[in-house]
Order: C-alpha cells, then sequence, then structure tokens
C-alpha cells in the first residue's frame, strides 16, 4: 500500500475547491484533510495540529483575502517546516515567482494546468522533486542573468548530472527524465540529491536559480 499524501488546500475560490476536491477524491494516494479559505485561518490550524494530524503538502493560492499567499509562506515554513508548499496560483508575474521561490516555495504551478498535471505535481513534490509551470521554468531561465565566470562552475556537475537539470529546467518530473534519458528512477533521483547537494540548494527552482547565477547554463551555449 502506497503512504497516502496528506493536503491542505488554501483557496478562497469555492468552486476551484470543489475542483480539486472531487479530483483528489478520484486518488488513492492524496487525501484532501483540510480547506480553507484565508490564510490566517490555515496557519492556526496547522499551529494548533499535532506531530501526525501536520499534512505533507500545503497547496496555497497567492491571491487570497486578508495575508496574501506570499506573506503566508514563510509562516507555514515556520510552523511546519517539514510540510511541503505548493503555489497553485493565477499568477505567472515576475515579482511573484521570484518571491515565492526566494521564500522556499517547492513548486510553483498555474491554474491553467490539467487536474492530472496537479495530483502528479503533489506527488512530486513530496518525493523531493518541485514541479515549475513549463512557462515559469522558461522564466527563470530567461530571466535570471546574474552569474559568476562561467569557468568557476566547470567540471561541478558531471555530465548526466547536467542532464538532469536541464531537464528539471523545463518543468519534467524524475519520472519523465528517467523515459527521456533511459535511465532508472533510482538513477535520476540519485543524480537530483547529488545537483542539490552541490548547489547547496533543497528544491529544483532554486537549483535553476543559482545554476544561473554560476554559470552552469552558459557552459552549455
Amino acid at each position: 500500500m502506497p503512504k497516502v499524501i496528506t493536503v491542505l488546500l488554501v483557496e478562497d475560490n469555492s468552486d476551484y475547491r470543489d475542483v480539486i476536491d472531487i479530483a483528489l477524491e478520484e486518488t488513492d494516494d492524496i487525501q484532501l484533510c483540510h480547506e480553507f479559505g484565508t490564510a490566517e485561518i490555515a496557519l492556526r490550524s496547522v499551529e494548533q495540529a499535532s506531530l501526525s494530524q501536520r499534512p505533507d503538502l500545503v497547496i496555497l493560492d497567492l491571491n487570497l483575502p486578508g495575508m496574501s499567499g506570499l506573506d503566508a509562506l514563510p509562516y507555514f515554513k515556520q510552523a511546519v517546516p517539514e510540510t511541503k508548499i505548493l503555489i497553485l496560483t493565477q499568477s505567472d508575474a515576475e515579482r511573484d515567482v521570484l518571491r515565492a521561490i526566494s521564500l522556499g516555495a517547492d513548486g510553483y504551478l498555474l491554474k491553467s494546468a490539467s487536474l492530472d498535471e496537479i495530483t502528479s505535481a503533489i506527488r512530486d513534490t513530496t518525493e523531493g522533486v518541485s514541479p515549475l509551470d513549463k512557462n515559469v521554468a522558461r522564466f527563470i531561465l530567461n530571466k535570471l542573468k546574474k552569474h559568476m565566470p562561467a569557468e568557476a562552475a566547470d567540471g561541478l556537475l558531471t555530465e548526466r548530472e547536467m542532464e538532469t537539470l536541464n531537464l528539471l529546467g523545463e518543468g519534467l518530473p524524475k519520472k519523465q527524465i528517467a523515459a527521456q534519458l533511459d535511465i532508472s528512477y533510482t538513477t535520476v533521483d540519485t543524480h537530483v540529491s547529488n545537483i542539490y547537494e552541490k548547489l547547496g540548494v533543497r528544491n529544483a527552482p532554486s537549483a535553476i536559480n543559482q545554476a544561473h547565477k554560476i554559470g552552469l547554463f552558459d557552459l552549455n551555449d
């Protein structure tokens, strides 16, 4: 029996909450344990929850009444540091994407994502691979221009790790990376762990950011 992933949803649109609720009811390994319309109430819930009742993942909208999702993000990280945070929003604004990543978001999806993409993103996030909307991933690669000289990054990652990093930058989950590179899922998992360790980061958005800063992607140009 696979472990059931417990999810807390913070979304003020009741119709969209119902859509997510119905979608997760169709899965065997994901359970929507709580849903809230405001960040304040959601935060109070997780702060009062016992360790065993804390969710594995929080799906967080950014545009919320009262405290915004961006303002709430560091409070969630402080209250439940072991819980993953998946941003699910309509906003693809540069300032929102960069701030969410800098505040520790573990993944960033737009509401244009299909329900299958959302459920896959939930699984990937809890497994340690942080999903990015493909447009957001391209945006990060195009916009983050500050970096150290490329020679400083030369040899930091192996050729296979660079291939893996490039596919992470395209928003691909581990299973698709394994299929594209014709290697096992476990091998991809090892490559991702090595990438994070070598770059000193904890998730895919931060890895892409850091790789751009130190010139890793320029080595492929």
